[in-house]
C-alpha cells in the first residue's frame, strides 16, 4: 500500500514537470535560434529567408467562418498583408470607405478630394472615384464649369508641372520616364510621344511609373472606363457625362503636335491606362456622342483616378 502511495507520488511529481516544462516551451520558443526574444512566444529566426502567411484571395477570405481577432493572411486579390480585427486591414489602403474624403499632396499643395461610388455589374463590379480631375478646384456645377477642368497630363507622365495648361512647350523629346522639367513636350512626327523610345509601363496600377493619384487611387483602364459610358445610357454625350455623378466635364486638351489648348468647353477627354500599339486608349466625349480611342501620348488630357 505504502509502494503504490509512493509510485503514485512519483508520478503525480514527474507529471507536473512535465507540465512545468511545457508550459516553459509553450513561453518561449524558438526556430533557428537558441535565444529567442523574451517577449515573443515564437522567435523564427534567419538572415536569408522570410516569414509567409497563408495567402488568399479576397473570396477565399472572406469566406473563413467566424476569423479570430488578429488573423493574418496575404492578400493576392489586392498584394497586401491583411490582417482581423472586427474587419479585414492592411497598410496598403484597401480598407478605405468610399465616399471618405482624400487628402493629399498635389502640385506641391495639401489638397482634399471627395470621392464617390459607382456600382457597374459585370467584370468591373463597384468602384469608387475622386469626385474631380486632377488639378480642379470643385466639383463640376455644369459640363463647362472652368474650375471644375483641371490639368491636363501627357499619357503616362508624372506630375512635374507639365499639366499645368499654361506651361511652357519644348519639342526636345525625353529619353526617361522623368524629364527633369515641366514643360509639355510636343513631337508631330514619328509616334508623337513625349518620350523616346516608348515606354508602355507607365500607370500601370497603383504603384504604376508616374502614378500621380493619392495612394490606393489609380489610372482607370479603358474596360473601367467603359463600363461608366455605358452607366449613361440613354444620353451618350456631355450631358450623360455631367449626369453621372463622376460630373465630368467638358475641359478640352492640349494638341500633340504644338501644346496649344483645344476644344476647351466643347469636348472631354479623358486617359486611360491601357496601351494600343504606339497609342494610349481614351474616352472622348461631346454634345452629341462618346467614343473610345487610341490616341496620341504626347496629347494631354484629363485624368480621373479611380480606387484601386
Amino acid at each position: 500500500m505504502i509502494v503504490n502511495k509512493h509510485k503514485k507520488m512519483r508520478q503525480t511529481i514527474i507529471f507536473l514537470l512535465l507540465i512545468m516544462g511545457l508550459n516553459d516551451l509553450i513561453a518561449q520558443s524558438g526556430i533557428n535560434t537558441t535565444t529567442p526574444e523574451q517577449s515573443a512566444i515564437l522567435d523564427v529566426y534567419s538572415t536569408n529567408k522570410g516569414f509567409l502567411p497563408p495567402r488568399l484571395t479576397t473570396a477565399q477570405r472572406d469566406a473563413i467562418a467566424s476569423p479570430a481577432v488578429g488573423l493574418m493572411i496575404y492578400n493576392t486579390t489586392v498584394n497586401c498583408l491583411q490582417w482581423y480585427n472586427g474587419t479585414w486591414y492592411d497598410g496598403c489602403g484597401n480598407n478605405f470607405i468610399c465616399g471618405t474624403p482624400v487628402t493629399f499632396m498635389y502640385n506641391g499643395s495639401s489638397v482634399t478630394y471627395g470621392t464617390v461610388e459607382r456600382a457597374y455589374g459585370g467584370i468591373v463590379g463597384t468602384k469608387c472615384w475622386l469626385d474631380r480631375n486632377l488639378g480642379a478646384t470643385q466639383v463640376a456645377t455644369s459640363s463647362t464649369n472652368a474650375a471644375s477642368y483641371g490639368d491636363l497630363f501627357q499619357w503616362g507622365r508624372g506630375a512635374d508641372g507639365h499639366q499645368v495648361r499654361t506651361s511652357g512647350t519644348t519639342e526636345v523629346q525625353s529619353a526617361t520616364d522623368s524629364p527633369g522639367h515641366g514643360d509639355f513636350i510636343y513631337e508631330d512626327e514619328f509616334t508623337r510621344d513625349w518620350r523616346s523610345p516608348q515606354n508602355d509601363n507607365l500607370w500601370q496600377g497603383v504603384n504604376g511609373i508616374n502614378n500621380s493619384c493619392p495612394n490606393g487611387f489609380r489610372l482607370p483602364t479603358v474596360d473601367e472606363l467603359i463600363a461608366e459610358l455605358a452607366s449613361w445610357d440613354p444620353n451618350f454625350n456631355a450631358a450623360g457625362a455631367f449626369a453621372s455623378p463622376l460630373k465630368l466635364p467638358l475641359a478640352g486638351a492640349r494638341a500633340s503636335v504644338n501644346g496649344l489648348l483645344t476644344e476647351v468647353g466643347t469636348i472631354g477627354f479623358y486617359w486611360s491606362s491601357t496601351v494600343s500599339g504606339q497609342s494610349s486608349l481614351g474616352l472622348l466625349f461631346n454634345g452629341s456622342a462618346v467614343v473610345v480611342n487610341p490616341y496620341f501620348r504626347a496629347s494631354a488630357f484629363s485624368v480621373r483616378c479611380i480606387k484601386n
